[in-house]
């Protein structure tokens, strides 16, 4: 998930997160993360069912009702 990142590493960015935002701002924080990443995962599984919704056949053209006036002339 974070590539070439030891747990020495991860662990020194947590205490760093948690220098500059502090302990009260954390989870604040992370829930924003997870509703944002939740919005933008339901926006493409729509995209995408967009995609390939296959497209509704064309409604059959109707023709107009006959004239009545030019058959009792």
């Amino acid at each position: 998930m974070f590539g070439n990142l030891g747990f020495s590493e991860i662990l020194m960015l947590m205490v760093l997160f948690l220098l500059v935002f502090g302990a009260k701002r954390l989870p604040e924080i992370g829930s924003a993360m997870g509703k944002g990443i939740r919005e933008f995962k339901k926006s493409m599984r729509e995209v995408q069912d967009e995609i390939e919704r296959p497209e509704p056949p064309p409604e059959p053209r109707r023709l107009p009702p006959p004239d009545d006036r030019e058959h009792r002339a």
